[in-house]
């Protein structure tokens, strides 16, 4: 039986903030254990994520980020924006922003972006233009498809074939557990 690393207290800490305000759209710990896979492979990265929401993904983020990576994250919901905040306000790598997802765009290009908030769907073209040569995207909340081109609930998923079809990309999708996927794509240089 292969062991997996502990749960990370920042982690389950904002599990727990989740929870407990009836926040319901955090990242899987199967979709964290991935994103803190990505960070860790850019150490020395600008590693950014659009929808902070309870602070799971971001925390999930800082637990692979590297001694001279930096980590931005935006939620447009400012109570919760806040308390992220206050979650990681001793940690100088950490900066979370109030507002929309557009204000990562003077920290780019990123090493790895999760887009789990804005962007993600509005202006998909954008997210990949935030993207360093060899950056890491990292999109979840997919339902997996046996078909090509892929299929959500009977209809083309052109939000999905946008990303793995892109010319600038090199892309997979990942089954995270039995009924959700990620797409994962690195920038080409």
């Amino acid at each position: 039986m292969t062991r997996q690393r502990p749960v990370p207290e920042t982690v389950t800490a904002a599990e727990r903030f989740a929870a407990a305000s009836g926040f319901t759209k955090s990242c899987s710990r199967e979709v964290g254990r991935l994103l803190a896979a990505t960070a860790a492979a850019k150490p020395h990265g600008v590693v950014a994520e659009s929808g902070t929401g309870a602070g799971v993904g971001t925390a999930w983020l800082h637990s692979g980020l590297g001694p001279a990576a930096r980590l931005v994250t935006v939620e447009r919901d400012t109570p919760l924006a806040t308390r992220a905040d206050d979650a990681f306000a001793d940690d100088p790598r950490v900066r979370v922003l109030a507002g929309d997802w557009r204000l990562l765009v003077p920290y780019a290009p990123f090493d790895v972006f999760f887009c789990d908030g804005g962007g993600k769907r509005d202006d998909p073209e954008a997210v990949v233009g935030l993207l360093a040569p060899g950056g890491i995207l990292v999109l979840d909340d997919f339902t997996p498809s046996a078909d090509w081109p892929p299929r959500f609930q009977g209809e083309v998923d052109e939000l999905r074939l946008f990303y793995l079809t892109h010319p600038a990309l090199t892309a997979t999708e990942v089954l995270t557990s039995p009924g959700a996927s990620a797409v994962v794509a690195v920038r080409m240089a």
